[in-house]
């Protein structure tokens, strides 16, 4: 169970993690990594139930079809990589290097008793 006291803000993905990052894969993709402090928070995000291609399309407005997850457990690392909504340099292009994609994925709630959720630090 989570150590979280009643009333203060959810754990998230961003609190388990050393960095998540976004940056182009080329013009036409972006690339997520999310880089865990630990085994515990690398099994809550690389767990199939929490993230998985469905919920990066819902997140992100994308074909689920098109999202590509790469789950590294020696390295406690995920990278979801999809196309780029708008190509890089486009007159619609509104992050030109893609650096601000990681931003939702790290404000996702971690769902309450997962294992890393108590020990999982703010600031």
């Amino acid at each position: 169970m989570t150590d979280t006291p009643p009333g203060s803000p959810p754990v998230t993905v961003g609190d388990l993690a050393l960095e998540v990052r976004s940056k182009n894969a080329g013009p036409f993709w972006v690339t997520m990594e999310l880089f865990m402090r630990d085994a515990d928070g690398y099994r809550v995000v690389a767990d199939e139930t929490f993230i998985d291609e469905h919920v990066v399309a819902r997140l992100y407005r994308v074909d689920a079809g098109t999202v590509r997850m790469f789950r590294i457990p020696s390295l406690n690392v995920v990278k979801i990589s999809f196309p780029r909504p708008v190509s890089q340099g486009s007159l619609r292009d509104r992050d030109m290097h893609a650096g601000q994609h990681h931003v939702p994925l790290a404000a996702l709630p971690v769902p309450a008793g997962a294992p890393s959720t108590a020990g999982a630090g703010r600031g």
